[in-house]
């Protein structure tokens, strides 16, 4: 059921200012559960854009009450017009170069061959691997080169010893005689005279001359390092040239020959390929993880290189079997009812391969663990709903409604500090490398240096939003808050002074996230943005959800977004910042499970974990998808 009560951690100001609680843009109908009965019609409001407020464009610091404060105002400041600047488009350019099929092999397994060919074509941008193709293209092209030259020299050189035989009756005895004490003479000369004497005798002859000794000097000069290599104690020269292949031109290179063969059996150079994928993607070392073949790499004599060609192929279908669960929908579903005793709904949420810790309306932590689905602990200590939450191996730090931040420890659930600095509900936080930024329902934005868990100090205070601060995100470079006054603020992580100001949305902005030069946004006016941090410009608007966009997440490959209307949504985020895509191609998949407005979700490249009103959490499983279950779910409570 879309329940009506006001989301405790998302505001925005109305016309005059005042603080409300944060709605959609436009009315939508409920899911039914029960009656609805008595319940008011919403009407949808507009929004001026207080112009008056924002007099100034100045960034300043102020001592108030000895912590520092950075203001920010904006001089002239008017929304951002998309159209009256030019889009920065992002492109990149990856080349994946394969071996061509080398003279005289002969594939072993076409169908193999025809999958990696589909694979390579389809999905190489998304992995760190291709980051090698400038180094795999000179060899490639030395490998080729070497195996067919050893068919075409062979040719060559016989076709020049037929031509030797046509042309001998045409020299004079004279000259076979002069020829034959010149070769005795050369023979006589040291390396240098000889090199001397044959630089003089090219400087003498003409072009064409020049391309006849070229045909012969050719197939001379060429070598097969892979064959020779070990004959001189370099086998792993060999090995390691051969490691940079991918697998469609290791595939060519075992058919070249016996001796080929042999060397990239013996140095393992398939489980080398598969190790390169595992440290490099992280789709890769997942799986490694869940389907256990990862136990059999980083270390010599586990398995003989042929189980590791066979594996190879097998990944590959995984990889493609999940990418198209994404694409169909289809998921195995399992669900955790929180039932928890007084108020209902779970706001916030983190999880890992053994635990999810949430946040809840009734003022509680609880962690489940991943297995069993079961509650291990319950953490009590706030005063009010708890809001938002973060943790790493050692502490859990959650805020509240009651305007605290608290730090648990991870591991027994001990309370170990409390922070006491936001005179409003804390709406969100983030920590990261020792730094701390807290957000508050009160308009600021707290930084604080976490030196350890027990000493934590505010470092500077951030004023500037015209309205609660609903979420923040920051890296190295940058924090970046977002507003229910509908802007996204742009500040220095390492000096706290304020940047810009980045300005599109129509209503207030419930939820971003921000990472390497890309923000996405999204926001009570049922849109989702996507920003370039650099430039201010808006690079793409998504549409699609009929309510506020609650939550967002994104990766290298998606975009995932959770609304008001119970749904989750998956976009494709390369094809988002093509502007060559037409819109209706952008949104891959809507996720209906939930029966109430989705609060808060995470995910990674085998599932989503989200969180709702409805007090559960529902865990969407694209690996572990049998064929029984691919049309049909199964609810685990």
């Amino acid at each position: 059921m879309m329940d009506s009560d006001p989301d405790e951690c998302i505001f925005e100001t109305d016309d005059h200012g005042h603080e409300r609680g944060m709605v959609s843009a436009s009315p939508h109908r409920p899911m039914e559960v029960q009656n609805n009965n008595n319940r008011a019609n919403q009407q949808a409001e507009e929004e001026s854009s207080n112009d008056e407020a924002m007099d100034e464009n100045l960034s300043a610091t102020v001592h108030i009450s000895g912590i520092e404060v950075s203001i920010a105002h904006d001089i002239n400041s008017e929304p951002y017009n998309n159209q009256q600047q030019q889009m920065r488009q992002q492109q990149s350019h990856s080349s994946n170069m394969y071996m061509s099929d080398l003279p005289g092999a002969n594939f072993r397994d076409h169908s193999f061959h025809h999958m990696l060919h589909h694979k390579s074509s389809s999905s190489q941008s998304s992995t760190a691997a291709a980051r090698h193709s400038s180094n795999e293209v000179s060899m490639i092209d030395a490998a080729s080169s070497i195996a067919s030259s050893t068919h075409r020299s062979i040719g060559e050189q016989q076709g020049s010893r037929n031509d030797d035989d046509d042309d001998s009756s045409l020299l004079s005895e004279k000259y076979v005689e002069d020829r034959d004490n010149s070769i005795t003479q050369f023979q006589n000369w040291s390396e240098n005279e000889q090199v001397d004497f044959v630089q003089n005798l090219l400087h003498l002859m003409c072009h064409y001359q020049h391309g006849q000794v070229n045909n012969v000097l050719k197939p001379m000069l060429q070598r097969d390092f892979v064959s020779v290599l070990p004959q001189r104690g370099l086998t792993h020269v060999a090995e390691t040239i051969l490691s940079f292949l991918d697998a469609k031109s290791l595939c060519s290179a075992e058919s070249v020959c016996h001796e080929w063969y042999r060397v990239i059996q013996e140095g393992h150079i398939w489980r080398r390929l598969i190790e390169r994928n595992v440290r490099t993607d992280s789709l890769w070392k997942g799986l490694s993880e869940r389907r256990g073949w990862g136990q059999y790499l980083f270390k010599r004599g586990s398995q003989k290189d042929s189980y590791y060609h066979q594996l190879y192929p097998r990944i590959v279908a995984d990889i493609e079997k999940i990418e198209d669960n994404w694409r169909r929908g289809n998921f195995h579903l399992d669900k955790i009812q929180c039932r928890s005793d007084n108020s209902k709904g779970v706001y916030c949420l983190q999880y890992d391969d053994e635990k999810i810790v949430s946040g809840l309306r009734d003022n509680t932590i609880k962690l489940w663990d991943r297995k069993t689905l079961e509650n291990t602990k319950v953490l009590t200590g706030h005063t009010g709903s708890v809001l938002c939450l973060q943790y790493d191996n050692n502490v859990i730090i959650t805020g509240s409604s009651d305007s605290t931040v608290r730090v648990w420890d991870v591991k027994t659930g001990e309370a170990i500090n409390t922070l006491v600095h936001h005179c409003e509900a804390v709406l969100h936080l983030r920590f990261d490398n020792g730094l701390m930024v807290t957000c508050s329902k009160d308009r600021s934005i707290a930084v604080w240096d976490m030196i350890s868990a027990r000493e934590i100090n505010m470092r500077r205070v951030l004023v500037g939003h015209r309205a609660a601060v609903n979420v923040v995100d920051f890296d190295d470079k940058y924090i970046v808050s977002a507003s229910g006054d509908r802007t996204i603020k742009v500040w220095v992580t390492s000096s706290c002074e304020f940047v810009r100001t980045l300005n599109g949305h129509k209503r207030g902005i419930a939820c971003l996230q921000y990472r390497d030069s890309l923000v996405v946004s999204g926001s009570s006016d049922n849109t989702i943005r996507l920003w370039d941090i650099e430039s201010g410009a808006c690079l793409r608007i998504l549409e699609g959800h009929e309510e506020l966009v609650r939550c967002i997440r994104f990766d290298n490959k998606r975009i995932v977004s959770g609304a008001y209307d119970g749904k989750i949504k998956v976009w494709d985020l390369q094809a988002a910042l093509d502007q060559r895509s037409p819109p209706h191609n952008l949104c891959i998949q809507t996720l209906m499970k939930h029966t109430g407005r989705v609060f808060r979700l995470q995910f990674d490249e085998f599932q989503i974990v989200s969180s709702s009103h409805d007090d559960s959490i529902l865990i969407w499983d694209f690996l572990n998808v049998s064929d029984m279950n691919e049309n049909r779910n199964n609810l685990v409570v």
